[in-house]
């Protein structure tokens, strides 16, 4: 579980990164590193997400699902079952 734990928490990560870059760049739409930023992180973001549902099934009810198994995100622990550290 810690790996999972671990993918879970990058993942957070990341999407806290590409909303506040994206906050930022409401009100400063010209700066150019925000936006290579925003853009470098929603890359990594969206990676993240696929390596994490490729393992252990979609995050969201329209996330990525292995065609051999429609219904894995059954399976798993629900959000409020995982323990976090």
């Amino acid at each position: 579980m810690n790996e999972r734990l671990v993918m879970l928490r990058e993942i957070q990560e990341l999407e806290f990164t590409a909303i506040e870059l994206n906050l930022f760049l409401d009100t400063h739409p010209q700066e150019r590193a925000a936006l290579r930023d925003f853009y470098t992180v929603r890359n990594k973001l969206v990676e993240a997400v696929r390596r994490y549902e490729e393992i252990y099934g979609p995050l969201t009810a329209t996330g990525c699902s292995p065609k051999t198994n429609q219904w894995l995100w059954i399976e798993g622990p629900w959000p409020w079952e995982i323990e976090y550290e």
